[in-house]
């Protein structure tokens, strides 16, 4: 079963203002959503495949309900910035991913998901490492043709992610085992960062401190595998 990026959200305050740094670079923004049930609302940038969320808990009681709580979404948002690693990365099959991967995982079933589809949460990660998630059902990372995904920046399609951690060498089991499948890199950063590598129609590195991302194109060297 073969595992894509499908989309990357980071914690942002409320309403995203932090999205403007995106907006002045370059991008252009899709649709707004919100989940129903969970407390949460976006805002997102889509690409001809992957899409980044702005990502926020608009519903306090909600984000904590016995239903949502352990996802950890609330303690991850509440915590950003201070605390918590602010990033949560979902992989997606086109065949569905009810069994077979290569880390443990456990099934949330948020209300407004159809009868018998699920996220499938990595378990076993804390929260100064990012959450990882997998739709139970078919998913392709191309993004709607009713979104915009051709950007005056030139990006086109998100082909991989490196996590920034303090130490490397003494990430949980599960962060190894996501990696160790060829998912993701892992390297040194002193503040929880994300490095994004896309094609585009240039080379170019993009940092925004504000949501602690670098987006680089295809050409630019990510940081080693550590």
């Amino acid at each position: 079963m073969a595992l894509q990026l499908h989309h990357i959200f980071v914690c942002t305050s409320v309403g995203a203002p932090e999205a403007e740094a995106l907006l002045q670079a370059g991008l252009v923004e899709g649709s707004r959503n919100t989940h129903p049930g969970q407390g949460t609302a976006n805002r997102r940038f889509f690409f001809e495949r992957g899409f980044l969320e702005m990502f926020w808990v608009h519903d306090e009681r909600e984000a904590q309900l016995p239903l949502t709580a352990p996802t950890k979404l609330w303690d991850r948002w509440a915590g950003r910035g201070r605390t918590t690693n602010p990033f949560g990365l979902c992989f997606s099959s086109e065949d569905g991913a009810d069994s077979g991967l290569p880390f443990p995982t456990w099934a949330y079933r948020p209300h407004y998901l159809p009868a018998g589809r699920a996220f499938l949460f990595a378990d076993g990660l804390p929260l100064s490492e990012p959450e990882v998630f997998i739709p139970s059902w078919p998913q392709v990372p191309s993004s709607p043709e009713t979104e915009p995904t051709s950007h005056p920046l030139g990006l086109r399609q998100m082909r991989s992610v490196s996590v920034g951690v303090r130490d490397p060498a003494s990430i949980s089991s599960t962060l190894r085992a996501i990696r160790d499948a060829g998912l993701l890199e892992v390297h040194h950063s002193d503040a929880a960062e994300l490095i994004i590598e896309f094609t585009a129609q240039k080379e170019f590195r993009l940092s925004v401190p504000a949501l602690g991302l670098s987006l680089v194109s295809r050409g630019s060297k990510l940081p080693p595998h550590e």
